[in-house]
């Protein structure tokens, strides 16, 4: 929408600011929605429906409805929905849509615009058509503005993630002989123990307690040939209070013993 000339923004006669009754509700149609519908939440508390996906609604909630989409909404009597609907078609199908959900923050614009847009189409002024067309591609570049900066945002936060989670592998690798447990590593992490393990995982490539036994049998491994240290000193230096069980970790990770490796 963002290439899409402003006489291909074709309005259509659905289009209002309304505070819902009570009882209001949004029933499903059988028939799918024909054209686009931008539909904007000023204030109240519901729960809609997009394609048998749940959204709640409050302030700020904001959709672009596409043609084919089915929609049904309903909310709280005792808070009860305030909002405005443009309906439109494009005579192209475009090539920049915005997304169909997001929730604004900063809802002064887009409440200025849409709040402009209801009173141009409902006065009939010279020029209404032209400028109620302007206003709409407006309203898109907004919402695809709105959700590039959403976009990088969510990859600048995966971006630090990744960073946070290579520090920790880092240090796990730096300290062999500490015991290192999930809930410390995470805590180090400032994430939940369940996120950081399956995070963990997911960039580093392995679970995080093969990671940190692999990083000690290592070290052990560097010990036993380059240290001049035997198999019970090298147990002792990495923590290890058995030197049987160090040894069949040993044997498990490296496929011999480490006294055959010393």
């Amino acid at each position: 929408m963002l290439d899409a000339p402003v006489t291909h923004f074709q309005l259509t006669n659905a289009f209002a600011k309304i505070r819902c009754e009570p009882s209001w509700k949004w029933a499903k149609r059988d028939k799918p929605i024909p054209n686009f519908d931008l539909f904007y939440v000023w204030e109240g508390i519901g729960e809609l429906m997009l394609n048998n996906m749940s959204y709640p609604l409050q302030k700020g909630s904001c959709f672009l409805f596409r043609p084919g989409d089915f929609t049904s909404a309903i909310h709280d009597a005792q808070f009860p929905l305030t909002l405005t609907y443009i309906h439109f078609r494009m005579a192209e199908k475009p090539a920049h849509i915005p997304m169909k959900h997001r929730i604004l923050t900063d809802t002064k614009d887009v409440e200025t615009l849409l709040t402009r847009y209801v009173r141009v189409r409902l006065n009939n002024e010279f020029g209404a058509e032209q400028e109620a067309q302007l206003i709409i591609k407006q309203l898109m570049i907004h919402l695809l503005r709105a959700d590039q900066k959403k976009d990088t945002k969510q990859k600048g936060q995966s971006n630090q993630l990744h960073e946070v989670i290579q520090e920790i592998a880092n240090y796990v690798i730096q300290h062999p002989a500490a015991w290192h447990t999930l809930d410390d590593l995470a805590k180090r992490a400032n994430l939940s123990p369940r996120y950081f393990s399956i995070k963990f995982k997911e960039i580093v490539g392995k679970p995080l307690q093969q990671y940190v036994i692999e990083a000690r049998i290592d070290r052990a491994e560097h010990l036993l040939y380059y240290a001049g240290m035997n198999v019970s000193e090298v147990a002792e230096a990495l923590g290890y209070k058995d030197v049987y069980f160090f040894s069949r970790q040993y044997k498990k990770f490296k496929g011999m013993s480490p006294s055959k490796v010393r």
